[in-house]
């Protein structure tokens, strides 16, 4: 399943609702970060990015991974398998649109198909019984549905507390939101415990794969932006990019002079 491919194991926040959060505060410290002409065409912020992400590894070292360990240590496997089925179900609902945006017949039909059955007969998306009857998964969000009709992802970007980016995908925040669980429910108290539960499970949920970083990689933000940048290319194009050579300038070159 593609939303859990490599690199989003290695976004300890994930999105939820803090979306407006981490765009207002990335887009007034953007002015004036741009890197000179030696930097990767790909992450022309480089400086500003690193900062971000230092300030990231803080958050999660102090708060996240220690509340995440709990959580895991504490609650019931099957318990944990719940909570991610229902967060998974509310994004089968998302992709229904997005899949049909992108004029994908048959896979419009798997994720409504997957909606329906789960939250009919899953009580609620808390148990997975479209996987059990084979209905595949098609996760497709609003920036992949700019990138199926070309628009390029623009520089890489590290958010506050929502980590990897692309200039395109953080411009799709405010659209994606509106499919986000959290959402759609009007008490603030619920919704924000919605929200911290997501990042919970979500941080929980990579606690093997985050270690593992920590001791292979001899860059992690290096290792972080390439693992993301190509899995994120890869689901635009539904497994199938094309060759560098093959892109648009646009979208593989960000420079900023």
């Amino acid at each position: 399943m593609k939303e859990e491919q490599a690199m989003k194991s290695i976004d300890p926040v994930g999105r939820g609702g803090l979306w407006r959060a981490g765009l207002a505060l990335s887009l007034a410290m953007l002015a004036g970060c741009a890197s000179g002409p030696n930097a990767n065409p790909k992450d022309p912020l480089e400086p500003f990015n690193r900062g971000v992400y230092q300030f990231n590894d803080v958050v999660d070292r102090a708060v996240l991974k220690p509340v995440a360990t709990a959580y895991r240590d504490v609650l019931p496997s099957p318990v944990r398998t719940g909570v991610t089925n229902v967060f998974a179900n509310a994004k089968d609902g998302w992709s229904v649109l997005n899949n049909a945006l992108q004029l994908k017949g048959e896979q419009t039909g798997n994720s409504l198909m997957r909606f329906l059955v789960n939250t009919l007969l899953g009580l609620g998306g808390v148990l997975d019984i479209a996987s059990e009857m084979q209905i595949e998964r098609s996760t497709e969000d609003f920036g992949q549905t700019l990138g199926h009709w070309g628009v390029g992802a623009g520089p890489y970007l590290v958010l506050p507390l929502l980590g990897p980016s692309t200039l395109r995908d953080t411009a799709a925040l405010p659209v994606d939101g509106q499919g986000d669980l959290a959402s759609s429910v009007g008490d603030v108290a619920v919704r924000n415990s919605l929200i911290a539960l997501n990042l919970v499970n979500q941080r929980s949920r990579y606690l093997d794969a985050s270690a593992m970083l920590d001791q292979v990689a001899l860059d992690p933000y290096t290792f972080t932006r390439d693992a993301f940048l190509q899995s994120r290319q890869n689901d635009v194009y539904d497994g199938y990019p094309p060759d560098d050579n093959d892109s648009s300038p646009f979208v593989e070159d960000y420079s900023v002079n």
